[in-house]
């Protein structure tokens, strides 16, 4: 797996490359000390996997992920501060590691790196994997309250760390799902991965509008019951995908 390990302390990037040489099928092909060194590694490796540290000197890693929010590889983060381990798994992280890291908690996180990316490599190849399309039911509880409803009623999905909340009608109700393996099941053809936090039903598109820095932004019909509509930016390389997609 090739990886970037991002942590502006230099010690740090040392002791886990130490700790890595462990785990042969880790290919530590770049390090930065900031955000803007990886940005661009980023782009010229294409790694799999991303080391990253949060507090760092400019952007943090947080904001990293927000400008590669597209193209993110799986990420560990790698951070003295417990403070922040919720905000992480709103973004998807695999794992989260505290400094100084113990190889065994090392072990574990890659483990699940390797898992992850089976999984989604045999998804990209699997001719019979079946997708959820906007005609199926699904069962949905939060709380006291069920509902069965087809999917081509649900407007938007949005991540809400680990759930994610469903808008249909005038309900959102939210389920214990990552939004990313909510997407693996999703037909491509009717549910577009906007951004880093929102998933969109393509049927309820009502307006298309240029947005900041190349991007789109959408709107959303409102539901029978709902008067409200949502706004829905799409990030300039999700736009790229989404006018092939929605073009002659």
């Amino acid at each position: 797996m090739k990886t970037i390990i991002i942590d502006d302390e230099r010690l740090a990037r040392n002791e886990l490359k130490r700790l890595l040489e462990e785990f042969p099928k880790i290919n530590v092909v770049a390090e930065a000390a900031n955000a803007d060194e990886a940005i661009e590694l980023i782009d010229e490796h294409q790694p799999d996997l991303l080391f990253l540290d949060i507090q760092m000197p400019g952007k943090n890693g947080f904001e990293l992920l927000e400008i590669i929010e597209d193209r993110v590889p799986e990420v560990i983060f790698t951070t003295a501060y417990d403070e922040y381990a919720l905000k992480a798994f709103e973004y998807n992280a695999l794992d989260y590691l505290m400094k100084p890291i113990d190889s065994s908690r090392l072990a574990e996180a890659i483990t699940k790196v390797e898992a992850e990316i089976k999984r989604t490599q045999k998804l990209n190849t699997d001719p019979n994997v079946q997708y959820l399309t906007e005609n199926d039911q699904v069962f949905v509880k939060d709380g006291e309250k069920c509902w069965f409803v087809k999917l081509g009623k649900v407007r938007l999905f949005e991540s809400m760390g680990n759930y994610v909340r469903l808008h249909f009608e005038d309900q959102k109700p939210m389920i214990l799902k990552s939004l990313n393996s909510l997407e693996e099941k999703l037909d491509p053809k009717s549910f577009f991965r906007a951004n880093r936090k929102h998933i969109i039903n393509l049927q309820w598109v009502e307006k298309i509008e240029p947005w900041f820095s190349g991007g789109l932004l959408v709107t959303l019909k409102g539901g029978e019951k709902s008067t409200q509509l949502e706004k829905i930016e799409i990030s300039r390389r999700q736009a790229i995908k989404f006018k092939d997609l929605m073009s002659l």
